[in-house]
């Protein structure tokens, strides 16, 4: 059976100086069309005092001179990035940031940027024996024969790239690159063993995961850093819609991604190790609704990319013959692992875990990720016998290296950026 998963692959132009004049327009474009969607919302909102979605934003504009300047599905994806941004704003004022501003106009000075450009399946055709992507303009920007882009590109020496889905021609803010999504059939590879882990998400502690008879740690602390330092730099930032604010917005995503990535990469690895063919991994969707943590907590609890790390893991693990079930974790956190005892006084401090029926102590976020493993192990009981649980209590801690990159154990990494 086809495991199909879906790869990014960044693809430098090789004939950058023939086409950039052309992406600069598709790119200065895509700000004009921002634009105006966003002085639409404005004036709906004050007539109506509601935001439009995409959907909406699509049924006025589509008529539009600025919305002709693209192919139509690049125009759509650009109204739809525009409402997803408005709706990212909300949670945030709904999770008492007050600071958060809505999605601003895109200029610099009295210029537009250039934005990125999202060529859906009507918008590029795609020659893969000589390397070229043939990306459509719209209607505005076609010149007797010259109606598309044609761009020759350049990716890694391991990089086959088949069965495209959708490209991006994204500004660097010194070139024009390719982002190339595709679908890639990896096989169907056997799991590499019958044993469960559980994986348990967090805030300070990112993950924490539970096989059993050991445990890893992966704490969360480079994100929070990097939260920190961003969050310090965009306040020098005179206009938080600025190039320069722009540019710390990219930075801090592109250094968050690489995180996950390097994360679920190496939780994927280290359970293959361990001969681990399913993860259970606790279900958090609507948790942003259905939590209240306080002013502080709702700030950290709306920027927790879970969501995003669970779809690197479960296509990182799919690679390998893992799979990776989303169970209930409703209890975990109260609930002893070892004797199945419920009590909300048991968590005696952040990181620590106690019960006071069978007096095992573990680390807390450990004790919940194994009762998600148990979900799964119907039959397994936890009746407080003789079962060793000491490891619950001595995680291995594996910390993100920044001067490499990666993830390693705590004796290795550096913390140093």
């Amino acid at each position: 059976m086809a495991n199909l998963v879906t790869r990014t692959y960044v693809a430098s132009i090789r004939n950058h100086q023939q086409v950039r004049d052309d992406l600069n327009s598709l790119g200065f474009a895509a700000s004009k069309l921002w634009n105006v969607a966003r002085w639409t919302c404005d004036c709906i909102w004050s007539e109506t005092g509601t935001i439009p979605d995409h959907g909406t934003l699509k049924a006025y504009l589509k008529s539009h001179e600025r919305y002709a300047d693209l192919n139509a599905q690049s125009s759509q994806a650009i109204l739809e990035e525009l409402a997803e941004a408005f709706d990212s704003w909300y949670a945030h004022r709904q999770n008492g940031n007050g600071d958060a501003n809505p999605p601003g106009y895109r200029k610099q000075g009295d210029e537009h940027p250039r934005s990125t450009v999202t060529f859906k399946e009507d918008g590029f055709k795609h020659d893969p024996d000589h390397n070229r992507i043939r990306l459509s303009k719209g209607a505005n920007l076609k010149k007797s024969w010259s109606d598309f882009v044609l761009c020759e590109y350049a990716t890694g020496p391991d990089v086959d790239v088949q069965h495209v889905q959708q490209v991006r021609a994204v500004w660097t803010g010194k070139e024009w690159e390719l982002h190339i999504v595709c679908r890639v059939d990896t096989g169907d590879p056997d799991p590499p063993g019958d044993r469960v882990a559980g994986i348990d998400l967090g805030i300070c502690n990112f993950a924490a995961v539970a096989v059993g008879d050991e445990a890893l740690l992966y704490p969360g602390g480079a994100l929070k850093e990097d939260d920190y330092y961003f969050q310090k730099e965009r306040a020098t930032c005179d206009d938080s819609d600025s190039h320069k604010a722009q540019r710390l917005d990219r930075k801090r995503r592109g250094r968050r991604d690489h995180f996950l990535h390097a994360v679920s990469k190496d939780v994927v690895a280290e359970c293959a190790a361990r001969n681990v063919g399913t993860i259970a991994v606790g279900d958090l969707s609507g948790i942003r609704e259905d939590a209240d943590w306080g002013d502080h907590g709702n700030l950290d609890l709306h920027g927790w990319a879970f969501d995003r790390f669970l779809e690197m893991l479960e296509y990182k693990a799919a690679e390998r013959g893992i799979s990776v079930e989303r169970v209930d974790e409703r209890g975990t956190s109260k609930s002893c692992a070892s004797c199945g005892t419920t009590d909300d006084s048991q968590r005696v401090e952040r990181g620590l875990y106690v019960c006071d029926e069978c007096g095992v102590v573990a680390n807390a976020d450990v004790n919940g990720a194994e009762n998600i493993r148990q979900k799964v192990l119907p039959n397994l009981v936890c009746d407080g016998g003789d079962r060793d649980n000491g490891w619950m209590a001595q995680p291995a801690v594996r910390l993100f290296d920044k001067s490499t990159g990666q993830v390693a154990p705590q004796e290795w990494a550096s913390r140093e950026p």
